[in-house]
């Protein structure tokens, strides 16, 4: 079902940058304080509206964009959709399809907030590039430094499926800052990990994955992350991973800041995203987008299962998942990645500089990740000309 629909979105038609697409389904797809981000001497344009004619694009073929998702949306293929494509700086479509609750009959709204999950990955990777510009740490640096549990991280030798013990043998090298940007740290993913082993062996453990209501920190889940295998040697292969989860924890050792505090004042209210962050105050709860799955040809609430659904408007509010916690919307991520396609500014703020930017997207993983169409860099993957 997912793949289908990401086809046609990549058939939908070429632009120099579709810079978001935050899809309503029951699947995972998006005054400065004195130390906030530095001006800049460039200074772009925030991310707003313009006519068709002004960034030279065609009405016809951006329809194509809305032609594809009622499609999908008439085929039972998702629920809803919020579309948003920018050109040169400026929004030139940004419109919402389906429903945003379909139970309770809510009409999708460009303005509501979506769970955007794994997106929250390339923000927090970001922030860690913040810091190291700040010439914190260096990116070879072993996070035993900073999380000592770290220190002795063996790989996983033998399983007994019965009892659910294993063993390891000493890996052959300390995880690093970059190996944990780039999923070569060895480092799993619980519940949503290719290995059921791996899934027993978090469960079993009490590491939290994803995002929760329960009252837990992400200090104390990393904690018990570091005493577990590793599925490889780090730098050894690309395995997806909880790797930018112990970055959040990093993050807040670092910079002396709760995570949540700190990408609010270095990036959320700088780039003014602020609809952007990991629990809703109660005046935007009725701007969440439901989770829903298809039931007898019905779009119906998702159950609980690894996690609550209510995430993020109830609970404890004390996980901060770097890797998978982040709500946002359509126009907020949006303007996250002009960011990134000015080389590191928006509105004369500075977020990182050019060079970073430039850095970020080269290749740090080598053979290890996409055979050619693609590579990973420390905070995207990034298509070849082969990919394209």
């Amino acid at each position: 079902m997912k793949s289908r629909f990401l086809n046609r979105c990549r058939r939908a038609g070429s632009f120099k940058a579709i810079v978001g697409l935050a899809l309503g389904v029951a699947f995972f797809a998006s005054a400065f304080s004195a130390d906030s981000q530095t001006n800049s001497s460039q200074h772009s344009k925030p991310l707003t509206k313009t006519s068709l004619d002004k960034a030279g694009m065609s009405d016809e073929r951006l329809n194509r964009i809305g032609e594809m998702i009622e499609k999908a949306i008439d085929e039972k293929q998702i629920p809803g959709a919020v579309a948003l494509v920018a050109r040169n700086g400026r929004v030139v479509y940004h419109k919402a399809f389906g429903m945003a609750n379909s139970e309770l009959g809510i009409d999708m709204n460009p303005d509501y907030i979506f769970r955007i999950a794994s997106q929250s990955k390339a923000i927090t990777s970001t922030a860690v590039m913040m810091l190291w510009e700040q010439g914190l740490f260096r990116l070879d640096d072993p996070i035993s430094k900073w999380i000592p549990g770290f220190k002795d991280a063996g790989v996983l030798d033998t399983f007994n499926e019965q009892e659910g013990t294993w063993t390891t043998k000493p890996a052959d090298k300390p995880i690093t800052i970059r190996h944990l940007l780039t999923h070569t740290s060895g480092i799993g993913y619980g519940v949503i990990d290719g290995d059921p082993r791996f899934k027993k062996i978090y469960d079993k453990a009490g590491v939290t994955d994803l995002f929760t209501t329960e009252k837990i920190t992400i200090g104390e889940s990393v904690k018990e992350l570091a005493k577990l295998p590793l599925h490889h040697n780090p730098g050894e292969k690309f395995t997806y991973s909880e790797g930018l989860d112990v970055l959040g924890y990093f993050i807040e050792i670092v910079s002396g800041k709760p995570f949540d505090v700190y990408l609010h004042d270095h990036l959320f209210e700088p780039l003014g995203m602020a609809d952007t962050g990991f629990y809703l105050p109660e005046e935007k709860a009725g701007r969440l987008v439901s989770v829903q799955k298809l039931e007898d040809g019905k779009w119906v609430r998702y159950p609980v299962t690894f996690y609550d659904p209510d995430y993020p408007i109830k609970g404890a509010r004390t996980f901060f998942s770097g890797g998978a916690g982040l709500c946002s919307t359509a126009k907020d991520y949006a303007t996250f990645l002009q960011m990134y396609l000015n080389g590191g500014e928006l509105n004369g703020v500075r977020i990182l500089s050019r060079t970073t930017i430039e850095t970020m997207m080269l290749n740090q993983t080598g053979e290890l990740f996409g055979g050619g169409d693609k590579y990973y860099g420390l905070a995207f993957s990034v298509l070849t000309e082969k990919g394209q």
